[in-house]
């Protein structure tokens, strides 16, 4: 395996098994799972819904036929997508992985708009192909400068630079509004193709913009007829809470949308959804071998259906909240903590030095081994890696939050008293 492939921890741990929200390593230690692998695990593990649905289909003994021939489960899953996606006239493209979609939607957006020139966001992050490093804004993720595309990045997501500290939100959307008025003006040519943006930035350390500016580019970018890609490739689903998909918030409907990870529950899946006439302008033939495959099928379509059938959009509401309100009624007494960010099952927690307010990577390294040891599984990641992000499964329960609170205020506490006195 290459060793630029990152493990947590001092000692790795093997995940060997998993029922509801937590999981069991093969010491045969228990965690609550505050990470989900990776946002991945939407629903957590052993649901009877998505294993009977896809111990029916490996009943059939099909697994694969690929796109030439009709795929049922593609055309039950693309028509739930088309619908709640709220976008005109929607038609849905299905792939393995979000870097594949994200792929799929800057070529959707380049041939339709004959440019090269697209748009994305500082701190970003949308994949780990040529194509999608190039719009990906943190050095960190990006492995070269060579590009496919032209890219400007815009502010958004980075109200800790001087310029915007202390301003209102309005302010800021305001000035991040003035400033993409001004790289129009000056850094591209005429036909740029589109603005690809992360409602929540994942990689990123869940920093986001306000809500209302992506709704304040979309009419700049409207302007001009600039296309518009949501990467809900984590935001989806109703992890948010407040919205289904991550741009409703900004109340938005984008001309694309780009989806993976917790839709399959685990199984790979991915794709895009966007206006039929965007999604039909390809002139050559295309098909994706293993995208839309009848297992990931299966167990998306049940995945989907336990998600609308248990309201747990509601459910990510009300236990992420209990969640957030807890970190920042703690944060105050901790001077580790930096900043309290999030919106439903969507949250994070910035770890700074306490003496000169700088990121520490080495607290969220030790925030890591402390809160493995409690029993809970958390992530990391920020464009300066000190920031623990965590994202449950949304069928999370009041007590399962309230439990996954207490260890994470207990561990920062414990790191605090150490920090302070040292």
């Amino acid at each position: 395996m290459p060793n630029w492939l990152s493990i947590y921890y001092d000692e790795p741990i093997e995940i060997v098994g998993g029922k509801g929200n937590r999981v069991v390593d093969a010491a045969g230690k228990s965690y609550l799972d505050f990470f989900a692998g990776i946002l991945t695990n939407m629903i957590g593990y052993d649901v009877p819904e998505v294993r009977e649905a896809v111990e029916r289909q490996l009943a059939t003994g099909v697994v694969h036929t690929s796109t030439v021939y009709l795929l049922r489960g593609q055309i039950e899953l693309a028509e739930k997508i088309a619908r709640l996606s709220g976008i005109e006239d929607a038609k849905v493209f299905f792939t393995n992985s979000g870097t594949e979609a994200n792929e799929t939607a800057l070529l959707l957006a380049t041939y339709a708009r004959k440019s090269d020139q697209v748009l994305a966001m500082r701190q970003s992050y949308h994949g780990r192909s040529f194509g999608a490093i190039s719009v990906t804004s943190n050095r960190s993720w990006k492995n070269n400068s060579l590009s496919p595309l032209n890219v400007h990045f815009l502010h958004g997501a980075d109200r800790h630079l001087t310029q915007f500290r202390g301003l209102s939100d309005a302010d800021y959307i305001k000035a991040c509004v003035d400033d993409l008025r001004h790289v129009l003006a000056t850094a591209v040519s005429n036909d740029v193709a589109a603005l690809i943006a992360e409602p929540i930035q994942g990689v990123g350390g869940f920093t986001m913009a306000p809500d209302g500016l992506l709704a304040a580019y979309k009419e700049v970018l409207d302007e001009e007829g600039i296309l518009f890609i949501s990467d809900e490739v984590q935001t989806g689903w109703g992890r948010t809470g407040s919205a289904f998909f991550g741009i409703q918030n900004h109340g938005v409907t984008p001309d694309m949308m780009t989806f993976a990870k917790g839709l399959g529950n685990g199984f790979a899946v991915g794709g895009v959804v966007a206006r039929g006439d965007l999604m039909d302008s390809l002139p050559a033939v295309g098909l994706a071998t293993f995208g839309g495959n009848p297992i990931s099928m299966a167990a998306a379509n049940a995945t989907l259906d336990y998600v609308l059938d248990h309201d747990l959009q509601a459910n990510a509401a009300r236990t992420g909240a209990l969640i957030i309100d807890g970190l920042r009624e703690a944060a105050p007494r901790l001077p580790i903590v930096g900043a309290i960010r999030g919106k439903g099952l969507m949250f994070a927690v910035e770890l700074v030095d306490p003496a000169t307010g700088e990121p520490s990577t080495a607290l969220t390294a030790r925030f890591m081994e402390e809160s493995k040891k409690a029993g809970l599984l958390a992530g990391k990641g920020g464009l300066y890696g000190n920031v623990l992000r965590m994202a449950p499964p949304l069928t999370l329960t009041e007590a399962e939050a309230a439990e996954g609170l207490a260890i994470i205020v207990n561990v920062l506490e414990v790191i605090n008293a150490e920090v302070v006195s040292s």
